[in-house]
């Protein structure tokens, strides 16, 4: 077996990654000696236990660090300042802090300045998920085919982008690094903005008068039934991917906004050209997707 990666791995908060992450821990052996996890409420860790999760866990983000030779944020983004400072003054000289949250320029900003010298600070996004949550959504084959992106700051030690590297790899994802700033652009249009629509139509749907509702939700066909798995994501994590990937997300939706105008136009006026090369593009993009294996 190779080399375990980590004495001790901190996992501060246990949702859907933190939960797939320590599943392949503990069924692989070679990440981490001990797992730790932390979580906000009794509830959770308590269900951590009877999963068979972790060797210990912690109530206080704090004491889950102390010791540990890796930590990864798994928490909401928003929470991610309050959490380095948390813990900041508790880690390890030469641990590794390194995150899976949907936002880079965010986390950066809120984690980097909070750590001590001494201590590396490797930003990652495994980018994979469901629309489940909390620590009973986890599964081992969650990051298989996928990709992580790492976007450590410049002056990251080598050594230590290496460690995270080769933890996701393990994890089963394919792995890239990224520039921050281009991965939160990415991901804008990728992610964020297919979100936030799916979080639009079902609230223009829902906001019907009851009748129409009520049929809407009956004959639903596939394609709103794909916007509805999207929007039932979690909300908390949702807000602060929006608010904490602010100005790029306003540039890919103004952009779609404007491509929305330039087809409503050519509905409007008959355009049929113009609507089957646009229907034509989509089809293209999703052949690409199937080749690529990420469909």
């Amino acid at each position: 077996m190779a080399e375990t990666l980590f004495r001790r791995l901190a996992l501060i908060g246990i949702g859907l990654i933190g939960s797939s992450v320590a599943r392949i821990a503990r069924e692989r052996g070679d990440i981490a000696d001990e797992l730790v996890v932390n979580a906000r409420t009794q509830a959770t860790l308590d269900r951590v236990q009877v999963l068979g999760l972790a060797d210990r866990v912690e109530g206080d983000a704090a004491r889950a660090v102390q010791g540990a030779d890796g930590v990864m944020l798994c928490a909401p983004v928003g929470a991610f300042a309050g959490l380095a400072a948390a813990i900041a003054p508790h880690l390890a000289p030469g641990a590794i802090v390194t995150d899976v949250g949907s936002t880079k320029m965010s986390v950066i900003r809120d984690v980097g300045p909070a750590l001590p010298e001494g201590v590396h600070f490797v930003p990652a996004h495994p980018v994979a998920g469901t629309e489940y949550s909390g620590p009973d959504a986890g599964f081992t084959t969650l990051f298989q085919g996928r990709w992580t992106l790492v976007t450590p700051p410049p002056g990251t030690e080598e050594a230590a982008i290496v460690r995270i590297e080769e933890l996701w790899r393990r994890c089963g994802s394919m792995v890239e690094r990224m520039e921050p700033a281009h991965h939160d652009r990415v991901l804008a249009i990728v992610s964020h903005l297919p979100h936030l629509l799916a979080f639009t139509i079902c609230g223009t749907a829902d906001d019907l008068e009851d009748e129409s509702r009520q049929q809407v939700l009956k004959f639903a066909a596939s394609g709103f039934r794909d916007f509805t798995r999207i929007a039932a994501s979690d909300p908390v994590m949702w807000r602060d991917i929006f608010l904490n990937n602010r100005e790029a997300l306003l540039e890919m939706l103004a952009r779609f906004t404007e491509d929305a105008q330039a087809m409503a136009r050519a509905v409007r006026w008959g355009d049929a050209e113009y609507i089957e090369d646009k229907v034509e593009r989509g089809r293209k993009i999703r052949r690409s997707l199937i080749e690529l294996k990420q469909a």
